[in-house]
């Protein structure tokens, strides 16, 4: 008793050049719907189609040929689409999650950012923006969608709090 995934064998197969004429458009049609591009489908078709052909003597005499080299276009079309996956997420990884450089806070200023750290979030901002990215007040009001004078304030505010740090660490030998 032959299982459900064992092809029917005919005795004598057609020539394999009259089942590519006859069954090449159609193939063709179905890669295309599954790839969505015309080249790519003839593509797959034509592997499909040269896998058939070097074991023709097998494939075709199969009752049904036409549908093993269907089921390989669609096994085809899926590996393809894995493929461009993974090359366009392999792409996406170069192209945005290359590491850039971080500006450099100096090797003996971990306590002063610490300090500018634990300043409130607002003033932490910008004193950052304008002393490490060296941006204008109207820059950094601009980024933060605050007001200018709102900047200036959490800029004296954030200096003042710093300032007796500064002074601890200027008088230091």
């Amino acid at each position: 008793m032959l299982e459900r995934s064992d092809p029917v064998v005919r005795l004598a197969p057609e020539p394999f050049e009259d089942f590519y004429g006859r069954e090449y458009l159609a193939v063709v049609g179905l890669a295309y719907a599954l790839s969505g591009s015309r080249s790519g489908a003839e593509d797959l078709a034509q592997e499909a189609f040269l896998a058939a052909h070097r074991d023709w003597d097998r494939i075709g005499a199969y009752e049904r040929p036409e549908a093993w080299v269907r089921r390989v276009v669609a096994n085809l079309s899926v590996s393809a689409f894995r493929r461009r996956a993974a090359e366009a997420k392999a792409l996406a990884r170069i192209l945005f999650e290359q590491e850039e450089s971080l500006p450099d806070l100096g090797a003996g200023d971990p306590e002063f950012w610490a300090a500018i750290r634990a300043l409130p979030r607002r003033q932490a901002q910008v004193v950052a923006l304008y002393y490490l990215e060296d941006r204008s007040l109207a820059q950094v009001a601009e980024i933060l969608d605050v007001t200018l004078g709102t900047v200036k304030r959490h800029l004296h505010t954030g200096r003042q709090a710093l300032a007796p740090r500064l002074r601890s660490e200027v008088d230091e030998p």
